[in-house]
Parts: C-alpha cells; structure tokens; sequence
C-alpha cells in the first residue's frame, strides 16, 4: 500500500515515543512518495539516538588484495578467475606501500577484502595480519563473512576457529560485505555460488561473541522486491537484538554497469536510495549509526542523506576498485568531506572505525 497522511501521523507519533516499527510499516514507508515527511521522521530518530550535530567520517583505505574468484557473483564486475589474465595477488611490499601512503595521508585503517581466492587459507592471512601490526599502527578492518567462510573450508577449519585465530594476528573487526540481500531467493538469482543467509549471519554472531564488532551492509536495487529490502534489515534486527555488535549500517545502491545483469535492471535512483537509508534509520532502532553512501550516489546526495537519517558520511576511501569496475568513480578527500558536511549544516568530526573521535573539525 501506499502510506496515507494519518499512516504518516501514527508512524511519526511512534517514532516520537520510541517505538519499534513492524516489518509492514517499513514496507509501506518504502512506497512512501512524501519524501520530506520520511525524511523529517528520519531525522527525528537520529536525533534520539545519536543527539548533537556531528557527522563523522573516517580516513581508511580499501585494499582489494587480489581479485581472483571462483564465486563469479553476477551483480560482481571485478572479479577474474584463476589464471584469467589480469587476476593478481598483491604482493607483501605492494600492500605495505599502500599502507604507509595511507598512514601519511592521516588514516587510521585499512579494509582488505578480495575474492574467494582457491589458494590462500588461514595461514596467508596470519601471516599478513601479524607483519602489518609490528610495522603499523593501524587498525585491520577487514574480510567479510563470505572471505571468512571460504578461508575455513579451504583451511578445512570452522569459521569461530578461522575469526579466533585471524582476530589473535591483528584482524579488529568486520565489515559487511557479501551481505547483498540477505534473502535466499535473491542470493540463488544474484550471487547462486556465494554464501547463503545463514551462513552470512552466523559469522557475525560468531565474531560478535569472541569481541568482533562488525559493519552490516545491504546492496540495493538488483532485482530484490521492497519487501526483501525489510526481510533483510530485519535480521540485522534480530542479530543486533541478540548481540549487539553492529556499528553501522550501510545501504548502498547495485550498479549494473559491466555486470551480468546489465540490461536486467536499473541503478536506483537517488529518490530510492534516499527513502531507502530513511526507513533504514526507522526501522533499525538498535543500530546507532547509519552510514550515507557517497560511493555510488556522489557527495550531493550524501550531503542530503545527512538531513535523512544518516549521521557519518562513510570513508575517504583512498583506494576504491570494486564498484569503480562498475563504471561509477566518485572520488573525495578529507577536506571535501568537511566542507560538505559543513555545507549541510552539520560539524565534521573524524573518527577511527570504532567510531571514537579522532578530531572534530
């Protein structure tokens, strides 16, 4: 349905109490066309649970590692098989310049995430943890549940025993990636080899219990329907209810561009993506910060998402390939990131990836 005036006024006076929105009425909200009603609601919650007027972002760097993959995902185009030409493995000095740069620069992480790469088990990444904590001072927030996943079956490990060990060389915390839609019956369309829901889950609950904090992301705008949308954050919910390890939450937009399903469906639009981050703030009243998307939707419209819910605009991401491979390049640096969030009215402060200050600006 579409959410009438008096649906607004009854979800707006819940929000105004606290109250936790059912599965149907952030599915209504999703239909919603009063955009600057959902927005002001948005806004609201925000201002319960994260009160004041900063808006955070981190200095960091992806680090895709390699790009080999044997997942072959079809929303993914940046994978290469093994012995594709072009399929790389960076090497330990590629990896450490990229973190000195990145130190230089003012960070203070670096998110590495590759492909299910055939070779490399838990021993690789021991290793590579371990040499980078006695060189630098900065924090591994790294490898998504599908990496971890993959790492215990070719270790032949299960996954708390492969987090464990990672977390013991240096591994700090999780990022969401991989989540995608956490419906099966999207997974089977979009990602048929990649890990299922569960599996997807049961890694974050796994890390979360050992001292993990982790990211929860969801890709957007395939070929979910808006009630798959709801499905999904409602199990970040569940585990957040549960655990309580949940950071952030990510809603980002698909980008059909060089992908197998190209022609298949359409980069959302900006009025998608914003109502989308809006119910996302309403609806996961356990998750303190919602992360604006400047990655696939541009600094314009990040700056908007700050008046829709989100209080961090994300990463400088020094180094971005993954969705850059799917023709969308936006770039920024830490100076576009404060007078942008200046220019929506906010004040910028910098922050590690616990979401500790680094510097309010």
């Amino acid at each position: 349905m579409t959410p009438t005036a008096e649906f607004l006024s009854g979800v707006a006076a819940r929000v105004r109490a606290g109250e936790r929105l059912s599965d149907e009425e952030a599915a209504a909200l999703l239909r919603s066309r009063d955009l600057l009603r959902l927005g002001e609601l948005a806004s609201e919650r925000r201002a319960q649970m994260v009160p004041g007027d900063r808006v955070t972002f981190v200095v960091d760097r992806n680090i895709n590692y390699s790009n080999v993959c044997i997942t072959q995902c079809d929303f993914c185009a940046f994978y290469c098989a093994p012995g594709q030409e072009g399929a790389y493995v960076l090497s330990r000095e590629e990896i450490f310049e990229k973190i000195e740069e990145t130190l230089e620069l003012g960070g203070t992480a670096v998110m590495m995430q590759g492909g299910h790469h055939p070779d490399l088990g838990v021993e690789y990444y021991e290793e590579l943890f371990r040499a980078i904590k006695d060189r630098f001072p900065i924090t591994v927030h790294s490898l998504s549940p599908p990496e971890i996943l993959h790492i215990a079956k070719v270790s032949g490990l299960d996954t708390t025993t492969v987090l464990e060990r990672l977390h013991a060389a240096g591994l700090d915390s999780l990022p969401g990636g991989g989540a995608e839609i956490l419906v099966d019956s999207v997974r089977e369309r979009i990602a048929p080899r990649k890990a299922r829901t569960e599996p997807w889950l049961r890694v974050m609950r796994e890390a979360h219990g050992i001292g993990m904090k982790s990211t929860a992301t969801m890709m957007f705008g395939s070929l979910e329907s808006l009630e798959d949308r709801v499905e999904h954050m409602r199990r970040i919910r569940e585990v957040q209810d549960e655990t309580g390890g949940f950071r952030a939450f990510i809603p980002w937009t698909f980008q059909p561009g060089n992908t197998e399903l190209e022609g298949e469906t359409e980069s959302a639009t900006a009025v998608d993506y914003l109502t989308t981050l809006a119910v996302s703030r309403l609806y996961l009243d356990n998750v303190p910060n919602i992360q604006a998307s400047w990655v696939t939707q541009g600094l314009k419209v990040g700056q908007v998402a700050l008046h829709f819910g989100a209080n961090d605009l994300g990463s400088t991401m020094i180094e971005e390939n993954v969705v850059a491979a799917a023709g969308v390049t936006f770039s920024v640096s830490a100076d576009d990131l404060k007078h942008a969030i200046r220019q929506a009215g906010f004040v910028p402060a910098q922050r590690r990836t616990d979401y500790g200050l680094v510097e309010v600006f």
